[in-house]
């Protein structure tokens, strides 16, 4: 069976005698559920596995009630050690105050309870985390799976990973392209859409965030001023409504707003978005044509590739904690710049579409980066680059 990295990680922490509830955050079906699964496989001590995804949310008495349950067990089986793992934890309303205090009373009676906590939603996770929860918690982030991993678990080549993404329950599906896509866009989409943001976050134009999610798709890799963005919208409002949609888009693993790169943080949050998708699946499921078509088309390829290496960017710099940027003045763009305690990488994909030639020499001559990295045709293989981590660049 293939087993993501982050699985030795989380048997050591689970393994310790030192106690912290351990949290894996991460968009849907990127394995997190998988992940937990495997760690019950590997542990010598008991469990209970439950999923609050069908619970409703003013039910504040179902934690206490599976916490409890846990605790029987431990006590039936005499054991010294005893694991709970919640799935879908933010469905539950004040989720992260009741856990506080059936933690806390577990630590004052000695009882080695040790929990793990599963959840999609990371702005609602996040918030009752640092809220309730303070040095009680550690967090692994999981996720969408890299080329590295699709390769390993499913023999795929660098051009299947352009176009089919990261979405491991999805790779079975790709010899039939139209049930390919419905699954991308009815259990994938659709489903972190409704259920991530929309049941769980007060929308007043629900319309207006599925239609930003579109058009983020389809100019993925390119940069839109939010003038235009409301230009291309229907009921759009103000730009503080289409960037707080973006947040939420962001915070549920599907499409991110990056920031100019520039020395100074008021222009850098004052800047027009470059869009950028987690994952190319999210591209290409929305599009009409299929992989051999859009082959014969290099410059709607070249977007293609160049959002992989995007979302290869953004999904690493999670978990290397450093920040992605793309960078522009006039005619003169880097496609992207990683930035990590003061050091900048630019890093600029070339796959047939034409760049200014200036755009590298004058990125060097304003900003100073640490080094500039070319990605493509006279640089450094795709392929290559989408197998390296890019926190070992620095």
């Amino acid at each position: 069976m293939f087993e993501r990295t982050h699985l030795q990680r989380l048997i050591s922490r689970i393994e310790e005698p030192r106690k912290f509830i351990q949290v894996l955050l991460g968009p849907r079906q990127v394995g997190k559920t998988t992940l937990a699964t495997q760690l019950t496989e590997k542990i010598n001590f008991g469990f209970q596995f439950i999923s609050a995804d069908s619970v409703a949310a003013s039910d504040s008495t179902w934690i206490e009630q599976q916490w409890e349950i846990a605790r029987i067990k431990m006590d039936q089986e005499n054991a010294s050690s005893f694991l709970l793992i919640i799935d879908e934890i933010q469905k539950v309303g004040n989720w992260s105050e009741i856990i506080k205090l059936l933690w806390d009373t577990d630590t004052r009676k000695k009882r080695n309870l040790k929990v793990i906590l599963l959840g999609s939603s990371r702005l609602l996770l996040q918030k009752g985390l640092t809220e309730s929860l303070a040095g009680r918690f550690e967090v692994t982030f999981v996720g969408h799976w890299s080329f590295l991993e699709m390769q390993q678990a499913f023999g795929w080549n660098a051009k299947q990973f352009v176009w089919f993404g990261g979405y491991p329950g999805s790779a079975l599906l790709i010899q039939d392209e139209k049930r390919w896509k419905e699954y991308i866009t009815n259990s994938l989409i659709e489903t972190s859409i409704s259920k991530d943001i929309l049941m769980l976050t007060r929308i007043d134009k629900p319309a207006l965030l599925r239609r930003l999610f579109e058009l983020g798709c389809s100019y993925s890799g390119q940069l839109l001023s939010y003038t235009k963005i409301m230009g291309q919208l229907v009921d759009a409002g103000n730009t503080t409504t289409l960037s707080h949609y973006l947040q939420l888009l962001d915070t549920a693993g599907l499409l991110t707003g990056l920031e100019k790169y520039t020395k100074d943080i008021i222009r850098k949050r004052a800047s027009s978005p470059k869009f950028q998708v987690y994952n190319t699946a999210l591209i290409s499921a929305q599009r009409q044509e299929f992989i051999d078509e859009i082959l014969l088309n290099p410059e709607e390829w070249g977007r293609l590739v160049e959002s992989a290496v995007g979302a290869h960017l953004i999904n690493y710099s999670h978990t290397e904690n450093f920040k992605v940027y793309y960078w522009r003045e006039g005619n003169d763009e880097i496609d992207f710049v990683i930035e990590k305690k003061g050091k900048a990488i630019g890093i600029e994909v070339k796959s047939g579409a034409g760049k200014p030639t200036s755009s590298v020499a004058s990125f060097q001559k304003k900003m100073r980066p640490e080094k500039i990295l070319l990605v493509g045709d006279a640089g450094l293989p795709v392929d290559d680059f989408l197998q390296i981590n890019p926190g070992q660049l620095f």
